[in-house]
């Protein structure tokens, strides 16, 4: 099987914020009661996270469970264990009612990291990117400019922002845009 391409090949950029291609991102959309045992079993052995709680990321070790709506959430896992992991789900859930579907091919996956990064998204998003307000682990879907697109922020300060991979060159142009000098929005850091 062939290396994986991501969309972006490795675009990077340095400004206020450090805008780049995560490389080749495993991704699982599962969609089900998130409530029901069943499925909180089946994402702690694929991923071993939990359920996250509305608008929450739960973060582990090159994985992450994203709450993406009611009944969805969003897996993240080393590209290349998406097979294994979404096996292990459809065992997991057998005779349920639920979806799961690798959507790794379907989206693109970059960082915004450095001191402007708030600055640079909130350039871009209706969202309230303070510190006091977005803290780590928390997720949101919004707008970005005029693509949909999800972030999430981890520990360590990155966001990490999923978009379709056929607006992925747009994405990044408009973080570039966001994340050079000047016009700054004021978002206190």
């Amino acid at each position: 099987m062939p290396d994986p391409v991501t969309a972006l090949q490795g675009a990077r950029y340095e400004g206020l914020a450090t805008i780049g291609d995560a490389g080749p991102t495993g991704m699982i959309t599962l969609r089900g009661d998130l409530a029901s045992d069943a499925v909180r079993d089946a994402v702690q052995q694929s991923v071993r996270l939990g359920i996250p709680a509305q608008r929450q990321a739960l973060m582990g070790e090159g994985t992450a469970a994203l709450w993406m709506a009611p009944d969805e959430v969003l897996l993240i896992c080393p590209y290349a264990e998406v097979t294994g992991r979404l096996a292990s789900l459809e065992a997991a859930l057998a005779g349920q009612h639920f979806l799961a579907v690798n959507v790794s091919d379907a989206r693109a996956h970059l960082h915004v990291a450095g001191s402007g990064a708030r600055e640079a998204l909130a350039k871009l998003c209706p969202v309230d990117l303070s510190r006091q307000a977005f803290t780590p682990g928390m997720v949101r879907r919004t707008r970005m400019a005029q693509i949909a697109a999800a972030f999430w922020l981890d520990d360590a300060g990155t966001f990490h922002l999923i978009c379709f991979r056929s607006v992925s060159d747009y994405a990044f142009n408009i973080l570039k845009t966001a994340a050079r000098p000047g016009g700054e929005v004021g978002v206190h850091v």
